[in-house]
């Protein structure tokens, strides 16, 4: 399974690779159940690269995670923290967490739709 590694983040655009991506494979980044738009995935030698840019609403006060989706399946997600510093903070692990959920539950009531 295909996994991401965060590269960079500069000028506001989060920058992944992606080391083993099937070819023709779809990469989406969803924000609160939203897709990130303008995402775009290149080739390089080393696999695929993932460019992200981060949409000025989401720099907000609080916790604010982005899953990185290729189909059905999670590559990765990264967090943004905006306000107080925070050291060894849960509040990204729950947020990412309900994320996760969430798409959980948008996968769930496609497949109730589909076979109903």
């Amino acid at each position: 399974m295909a996994s991401i590694t965060q590269t960079s983040l500069r000028d506001g655009i989060w920058t992944g690779t992606v080391d083993d991506l099937e070819e023709g494979a779809e990469v989406a980044v969803f924000l609160h159940e939203e897709e990130v738009e303008f995402v775009s995935v290149n080739a390089t030698d080393a696999g695929y690269t993932v460019s992200v840019p981060i949409p000025p609403q989401s720099l907000s006060m609080g916790v604010n995670t982005f899953v990185v989706m290729s189909g059905d399946d999670k590559i990765g997600a990264f967090t943004m923290i905006a306000g107080e510093l925070a050291g060894d903070d849960l509040r990204a692990e729950v947020d990412l967490l309900r994320a996760e959920l969430d798409l959980l539950k948008k996968a769930f009531r496609r497949h109730v739709r589909e076979t109903m």
